[in-house]
Parts: structure tokens; C-alpha cells; sequence
């Protein structure tokens, strides 16, 4: 039908675009990973309300003590020991119900 889908990557694992539905979504990819290897049925996929997921790259990662005050946000620091430009030092998770 002339209809076409471009793939520019493929992960047979969770991957960092999905990490939002750690708090924001009714099942998180970690979750449904399980389910699906486990062959167990897939859990709902909804969002739990408005989110946007935000990297903290290189330096934004000074940002953590910040964003703590912010009830909204939801940090992960990966606890890398190195910052360098352009490294994903962590994200913040913005979930507003």
C-alpha cells in the first residue's frame, strides 16, 4: 500500500528513550521485558499522565541537588564518576497527574 517504516536501530534489550516509563507509565519497559521473555502477558502501556523525560548530559548533571526540590521530578543519577562533554550522566523524569 505504499505505506513504509524506517528503522535506524534495533535493541533487543530496555532501551534510554524508554526510561520515562520507569514512573510515567502503568508498566515500565523493565516490567515488560520480564513479561515478554517470561512469555507472561504484556501490562498496559498508558501514561500515567503528562510526561517528558529529560537527559542529563556532561555538567547538567550539577543540576541533581537542584531538581530535588521539584516535586514533579523523578532523578536518576547513574553514578558515573567521570563527567565529560557529552556523556549521559543521568535523566529527570517529569510526571504531572
Amino acid at each position: 500500500d505504499g505505506e513504509r517504516l524506517l528503522v535506524n536501530e534495533i535493541a533487543p534489550r530496555v532501551h534510554n528513550s524508554g526510561h520515562w516509563t520507569i514512573e510515567g507509565a502503568v508498566t515500565s519497559q523493565f516490567e515488560q521485558h520480564i513479561r515478554a521473555i517470561a512469555g507472561w502477558p504484556l501490562g498496559g502501556t498508558e501514561a500515567l499522565g503528562e510526561v517528558v523525560m529529560e537527559n542529563l548530559i556532561g555538567e547538567e548533571i550539577d543540576r541533581f541537588e537542584e531538581l530535588l526540590g521539584e516535586p514533579e521530578a523523578h532523578i536518576h543519577h547513574y553514578g558515573k564518576r567521570t563527567v565529560r562533554p557529552g556523556r549521559k550522566m543521568g535523566h529527570v523524569t517529569w510526571l504531572r497527574r
